[in-house]
């Protein structure tokens, strides 16, 4: 079985962890760190900056699908080009550190020319933005299913504050990712996919919410050692296949 029919079964078996790295983060030392503990903690994929070293390191580090996230068709059909095993559209979070939103119709026309320049067989996730309110959030993902992207995910932790540390923040965090992921399931028929403030605390509510797979990030690449992030990681999956189990038990 290819990385690419991995991922799709992972998908499709509602258990898929992808590891962000980070859209801006395009330090090669720092993404490989992450890429390797992602591959030592038991995850099922690994996302990075669409940076051709850095896309380059990762595809010859690591076994697991590898997706590049940009907001530039151009990126993304080189690392198409380059071996990629999924495209993202989405982790905008060098647009919200700069203060900028993007709309629907900008995700429309980039996820449009990147399927232009990249072709129909590549995997393509898209993630909806969760500054949209809701029932914008639904039409956009609603408009990707007719044009036959194979993920979405979505977000929220990037435009919420949390109030309390501990747990209490950490769900604080997840929340409206969440609450985006139970709506859009209702609404689509395409795999729905958690990232924003996931964490071994909050992936099991993700996936109670009816989420194919989580996207984690800040809680594994801003740690300082490949050690520190595999062990982030395998807590991450632990709580994952818990998870699992407890649905199996209760079925």
């Amino acid at each position: 079985m290819n990385k690419k029919e991995l991922l799709k079964q992972a998908v499709s078996e509602k258990k898929l962890v992808k590891i962000i790295a980070g859209i801006d983060n395009f330090d090669i030392d720092r993404v490989k760190q992450v890429v390797i503990a992602a591959e030592k903690g038991g995850a099922n994929a690994v996302d990075i900056s669409a940076k051709e070293d850095v896309i380059k390191m990762a595809l010859e580090t690591t076994s697991l699908p590898v997706f590049v996230s940009s907001i530039h068709p151009e990126e993304l059909a080189m690392a198409a080009n380059l071996g990629a095993d999924a495209l993202e559209i989405g982790n905008f979070d060098a647009l919200y550190k700069k203060g900028l939103r993007i709309t629907s119709e900008e995700v429309l026309e980039i996820v449009e020319k990147t399927v232009e320049l990249a072709g129909n067989d590549v995997f393509i996730s898209v993630t909806v933005p969760g500054h949209l309110e809701i029932n914008e959030q639904i039409m956009l993902a609603q408009k990707l299913e007719e044009i036959g992207v194979d993920l979405i995910q979505t977000e929220g932790a990037a435009i919420v504050e949390p109030d309390a540390d501990g747990a209490r923040g950490l769900v604080q965090k997840a929340s409206v990712s969440i609450a985006n992921t139970i709506e859009l399931v209702r609404n689509i028929n395409i795999p729905v996919m958690t990232a924003s403030g996931i964490t071994s605390t909050t992936a099991p509510l993700a996936f109670a919410a009816g989420s194919c797979g989580i996207g984690v990030g800040s809680c594994v690449n801003r740690l300082h050692s490949t050690l520190e992030m595999t062990a982030a990681v395998m807590g991450i999956v632990d709580a994952v296949k818990i998870q699992a189990r407890e649905i199996i038990l209760s079925a």
